[in-house]
């Protein structure tokens, strides 16, 4: 795969007419060449419907003269560009018209994405209807036509339907299509139905072409899906309803499991996809791809080409301000292995396996996100894992506030702790599921009573935290009621007089804290440590105090065992890199400040706020280090070592992203 690619959307009307009538191969390339681009993906049918291109299989956008996506193949290639093909697999807006019992139906037989056709929009295709057999048909002439260097398919995924082509299978197969079992049943089998015809499709003409399917999100736990895949796109603009949480989420997932390549996908909009006339801040752009291979990840950044077919010199511009800093830093991006401390056991994974458990939790998607932020603003170094990963490398292991001990992963934490390691549970994580009585399945040192009835309740640290005296700090989220057994106490509990209601109430919120003593609040006992409290009360609510009383527990797991330490702002990234083939280390440290603005508070970067002489210390991972520098410049960084050959230094100056090279001795 290529680092620095661009998704070209064409997603164009047949009200519009000189479609194309603009294009220019030596505009085109010149644009290319300005952006510092080595991949764009070029459509062959867009969301419209419309090919751009000669077609038997499809209809050409009725004011199109000319074969523009051959062309623009053409153009990037004559100058060593790859050019992926774009076919959008799910929606056909003028076929959706003629054809309204292809479409996938919800089980009121409204559609998805656009209710009925009353409002401007897309229809999702059903993959059981005669429209699968009309998309192979597009796919074989696009593949079988043009020298494309990968295959784009938008739109796709396991979806529920109750049309009238789904109705038909159940029946003959003598199920009901109502019951919400066989039909997420029905759905997943439809969806590999259709990946795997593709794939039959493509292998026929052009073995080993990537191919990628675009569900707008990668499913944590659903590796089956990820597989379907060549690659990986991680779908993640960050004003367009991702945030800026979304892609180191992913990506530290992703590059863990090590077998598949993934690249991050932003855009230049200032909003969301197809976007005409917004840019976003230069430094956004920027951040945004430093952040993306800080993380492992190769880098698109989404484009909209306008209907008359010339590239808009201000987006690559901008595009090429950025993709000239990651042509710099490719020596060093190639190839990488994360080194990590800490696996964080995904909830939406652990969900995946028990979906039961999704309806009895609204916020659970809060979860994952809390104990992602707070790991990232600690600047801890942390893999995100599932049921299938190897978590014998890892300090620690966190089980976040949901993950109750199935038979499976208990047989797979005993063996861990075997090797050492620990585990940090929260909320309910770690108890045994289907228990008689709610029961800890390891030793953390205390014993589980239940849920505290009383909401908000208070903790009470035993030592002070960093930057924050003694008190009784207020916890918004519901905590669990445990009592002392044999371990160490590392918080207390009081919860307020009463809780407030219409009859008792007190000042403007809740009763303050009583003094009596209620219990523990987190404790370190024979096979790690537990909170009281969940993770999702800093994704929900912000409290400084329930980040920094994780950080004091996740610290007395690590104890002196953490791989890199810095002291960085919280919203400064931190990312450790191993390049086995080079022999050598690379620290990342990314720092961009960001805003909220606007009524849809979208997440904004304008200004770069350098961060001056950060204190760094390595881990020296039983490697002689030779030399410590940072790149692409090679200004060499003076550096110590201790009697355990670990490394401290002083980055002089992060401006944005810093690399700092670690050479391993020959």
């Amino acid at each position: 795969m290529r680092f620095r690619q661009v998704h070209l959307d064409f997603h164009t009307s047949e009200l519009i007419p000189g479609i194309g009538a603009d294009f220019s191969k030596e505009q085109f390339q010149a644009m290319l060449k300005e952006g510092h681009i080595d991949s764009i993906t070029v459509f062959s049918k867009c969301h419209h419907g419309w090919a751009y291109h000669p077609t038997k299989a499809n209809i050409m956008h009725p004011h199109l003269k000319f074969d523009l996506f051959g062309a623009q193949i053409e153009a990037a290639h004559e100058i060593g560009v790859n050019a992926v093909g774009y076919i959008s697999a799910g929606y056909d807006e003028k076929l959706a018209e003629d054809h309204p019992d292809w479409i996938t139906r919800r089980d009121n037989e409204q559609t998805y994405h656009n209710k009925g056709f009353s409002e401007a929009g897309w229809h999702l295709f059903c993959m059981n209807s005669p429209y699968l057999q009309v998309l192979l048909e597009q796919i074989r002439e696009t593949v079988s036509t043009y020298d494309i260097d990968g295959l784009f398919l938008d739109i796709v995924g396991p979806r529920t339907c109750y049309c009238r082509n789904c109705a038909k299978i159940a029946k003959a197969e003598g199920k009901d299509l109502y019951d919400k079992r066989y039909n997420d049943e029905l759905a997943e089998r439809t969806y590999a139905n259709y990946t795997e015809k593709v794939k039959a499709v493509v292998e026929s003409i052009k073995p080993g072409l990537p191919i990628f399917h675009n569900q707008g999100a990668t499913p944590r736990g659903r590796r089956d899906l990820m597989h379907r895949n060549s690659h990986i796109e991680i779908e993640s603009l960050p004003t367009g309803g991702w945030g800026y949480d979304n892609l180191p989420t992913i990506a530290r997932y992703v590059q863990p499991q090590g077998d598949m390549e993934y690249l991050g996908m932003t855009g230049k909009f200032h909003g969301t996809w197809g976007e005409f006339g917004g840019y976003k801040h230069e430094n956004a752009l920027r951040y945004e791809m430093a952040l993306t291979v800080a993380h492992g990840a190769k880098c698109s950044i989404g484009d909209q080409l306008h209907p008359r077919g010339k590239m808009d010199p201000e987006t690559y511009r901008l595009i090429g301000k950025a993709y000239a800093e990651v042509e710099a830093k490719e020596p060093w991006l190639e190839g990488v292995r994360s080194i990590s401390d800490i696996a964080l056991f995904s909830y939406s994974a652990w969900l995946t396996k028990h979906p039961e458990y999704k309806m009895a939790d609204a916020d659970h998607k809060q979860t994952d996100i809390g104990a992602r932020r707070i790991l990232s603003e600690g600047h801890y170094l942390f893999d995100i894992v599932d049921y299938e990963s190897d978590i014998t490398p890892y300090k620690l292991v966190i089980l976040p506030d949901l993950v109750l001990i199935d038979e499976t992963l208990k047989k797979k934490l005993a063996a861990y702790l075997k090797t050492g390691g620990k585990i940090l549970a929260t909320g309910t994580s770690g108890l045994l599921m289907d228990a008689e009585k709610p029961t800890f399945a390891f030793d953390f040192g205390a014993t589980y009573e239940g849920k505290r009835e009383i909401v908000p309740t208070f903790m009470t640290p035993v030592t002070p935290l960093k930057d924050m005296g003694a008190a009784g700090y207020v916890l918004y989220n519901r905590t669990e009621k445990v009592t002392l057994n044999g371990g160490e106490e590392l918080a207390t509990m009081a919860d307020p007089y009463f809780e407030r209601n219409r009859f008792h109430f007190c000042s403007h919120q809740h009763a303050p804290e009583s003094p009596a003593y209620s219990g523990v609040g987190a404790c370190m006992g024979k096979d790690g440590a537990y909170v009281t409290f969940p993770f999702r009360e800093y994704a929900m609510v912000g409290q400084i105090f329930a980040k920094r009383m994780m950080e004091a527990v996740i610290d007395r797991c690590l104890g002196d065992a953490k791989s890199a330490e810095v002291t960085m702002p919280a919203g400064a990234a931190m990312t450790l890199m191993e390049q086995t083939d080079k022999d050598r280390l690379i620290l990342h440290l990314v720092y961009a400040p960001t805003n909220t603005r606007g009524s849809k508070k979208l997440e904004i970067i304008e200004d770069i706020v350098p961060l001056y002489n950060i204190p760094v210390r390595v881990k020296s991972m039983g490697k002689k280090i030779a030399r410590v520098y940072l790149a692409p410049t090679g200004e060499e960084i003076a550096w110590e070592t201790d009697a355990s050959g670990n490394l401290s230094f002083t980055v002089p100056k992060v401006d944005l992203h810093a690399m700092v090279v670690l050479d391993y001795q020959a």
